[in-house]
């Protein structure tokens, strides 16, 4: 194992430079799937040739570009790279602009709540399916800071869904709330042990729902 190099952000002015550089680089990485090594060694902190080292160890994921020497990495195996080595991922994962929200119900009701409530409220970007299969795709392509989950969908059930996600490391920064009505206090319980953050029983007030939603994508 090796440590990225830390770098203490100071207080003060530097502090706030230090805060705005930190967003701007999760900015310009958010959505780059396929990194080279020098992007890699850039977003790590480390030398250009300890990535190629790793690489070529096969500690670190990648693949070569066809016909040539180059190596390419995809995103999901640098996140689990710097995971294994305990180096921050924060850099990979936006901090900019409204919160993407994932409501995933398949009763039309309570999506159009979801849609009228949040789809107002200028700090979230909210984004709906309607079942499981629909709230996959969606998931790795609109990459939610948060994922509203009906524990009982047409074809598939909660357990699996937090499963699914925890096993992605492109989603380890995504929260996950289940929202149901037959759910009893041992499902709870093994549900927050599959992955999900929170949950909330149905019939829930508008005002308590927003509120476990912002708390849980870190806006006031």
């Amino acid at each position: 194992m090796f440590m990225a190099n830390n770098v203490a952000g100071s207080s003060g002015a530097g502090g706030a430079t230090s805060a705005g550089s930190a967003a701007a680089a999760a900015s310009k990485w958010a959505d780059k799937r396929i990194f080279t090594t020098g992007e890699a060694a850039e977003i790590c902190k480390v030398s250009q040739q300890t990535i190629i080292r790793c690489f070529d160890a096969g500690r670190l994921g990648g693949f070569r570009v066809p016909g040539s020497k180059f190596r390419r990495i995809p995103r999901a195996d640098l996140l689990r790279f710097m995971q294994d080595n305990e180096i921050p991922t924060e850099i990979l994962h936006p901090t900019t602009g409204p919160k993407r929200v994932l409501v995933v119900d398949d009763d039309p009701a309570i999506v159009e709540l979801f849609q009228d409530m949040l789809g107002r409220d200028q700090r979230f970007l909210v984004k709906v399916a309607r079942n499981g299969y629909d709230a996959g795709l969606l998931t790795e392509g609109f990459r939610p800071h948060v994922i509203v989950l009906d524990y009982m969908l047409p074809d598939i059930n909660g357990h699996i869904v937090c499963k699914r996600i925890r096993d992605n490391p492109d989603l380890s920064g995504t929260k996950i709330l289940i929202v149901s009505g037959v759910v009893n206090a041992a499902e709870v319980e093994n549900l927050l042990r599959s992955g999900a953050d929170d949950f909330v029983k149905k019939p829930f007030t508008l005002q308590h729902i927003v509120d476990r939603i912002s708390n849980m994508a870190g806006v006031a």
